[in-house]
């Protein structure tokens, strides 16, 4: 540990700037009635999802490990089925092996649902939510909605849903990246490795892009489109090349959620990463009956690092882990 490791990363201005951001964004909602709330951050049950590592605790009376949430998504949905109605909560979420310019394990989540919204609805909410905390930041930048294949056609020349895996794995390769035995269960794989290292950064350039009909594979927590069943009713926002904003028309239904994670467990031992037992609670709040709603997660420290012109997330929070 250097003499210097006391201190905080972030600035008392630019700790001011934060609080000033979390008050507008805190207005924003009470302003449209919808009920901020606090869920656990030590939860019972890890995340599946095979991009997303869940880190353990170990509470001295228990026989078994507990787990830092990933996303007050879970918990929310509970609160959903159980009638809170519209809901927002801004939160610290702990994910391991996330660590870089862009990436803190422990960071904070503006995470909000709303009943009877369409996705272009919400679209249209988080487009309004983004440019109260980006402010002058966001003067003059007008907003685009692209597809998923359209974004892939327009930086890369290929459409993702047709391309072959060789096409991807050779695509991946003149990034630098060795994907010359990649096998039909990599496609997604090689898929994510492209939006992240070649599409997504070349998005969101003095704009606000939105990516949508997101292949039905990637789906997560997210219905399948009825007129397009080949994809999900997901989209994600890019601004500056940096992916702010994660927002599904919530799957209702319990039993292709328990599909799902059983997929996502299968796939998380042939990586020979740590295999959790699914959540049983929310697939019982599913079963019980969740509203029709739709929801999304946008990173507040993303969000303050182009509202500011920082270069690094280091520079937007007090104290990072390596210092906490």
């Amino acid at each position: 540990m250097s003499a210097d490791d006391w201190r905080p990363t972030a600035t008392r201005a630019m700790l001011e700037l934060r609080a000033q951001a979390l008050e507008r964004v805190r207005r924003f909602f009470r302003e449209r009635g919808v009920l901020e709330v606090d869920t656990p951050i030590v939860v019972n049950a890890a995340v599946t999802d095979v991009h997303i590592h869940s880190a353990t605790v170990q509470l001295q009376e228990a026989s078994r490990p507990f787990f830092l949430h990933t996303s007050p998504e879970y918990a929310m949905k509970r609160l959903l089925a159980a009638g809170s109605g519209d809901i927002f909560q801004i939160c610290h979420v702990v994910r391991g092996f996330e660590r870089g310019r862009l990436h803190n394990p422990e960071f904070t989540l503006i995470e909000w649902y709303r009943v009877g919204k369409t996705l272009d609805e919400l679209m249209d909410e988080v487009d309004a939510l983004v440019r109260e905390v980006l402010g002058a930041r966001a003067s003059g930048r007008p907003s685009e909605r692209l597809s998923y294949r359209e974004a892939f056609l327009r930086e890369l020349g290929m459409d993702p849903f047709t391309a072959t895996l060789r096409d991807l794995a050779d695509a991946a390769a003149r990034l630098g990246f060795d994907a010359g035995r990649a096998g039909a269960e990599d496609r997604d794989t090689l898929l994510d490795l492209l939006m992240g290292a070649a599409v997504g950064p070349r998005l969101g350039q003095d704009r606000l892009t939105f990516i949508y009909a997101y292949p039905a594979s990637q789906a997560a927590l997210a219905r399948l489109d009825p007129r397009d069943p080949q994809t999900a009713l997901r989209f994600e926002l890019y601004c500056d090349g940096i992916e702010l904003a994660n927002g599904f028309h919530e799957l209702a239904s319990a039993e292709e959620q328990r599909s799902r994670f059983e997929r996502d467990r299968r796939e998380r031992q042939r990586l020979g990463l740590p295999v959790f037992e699914s959540d049983e609670r929310l697939l019982a709040a599913l079963a019980a009956g969740l509203p029709d709603c739709t929801g999304v997660a946008v990173g507040f420290d993303r969000l303050l690092m182009i509202a500011t012109g920082a270069h690094s997330i280091d520079d937007v929070i007090a104290f990072t882990t390596d210092r906490a």
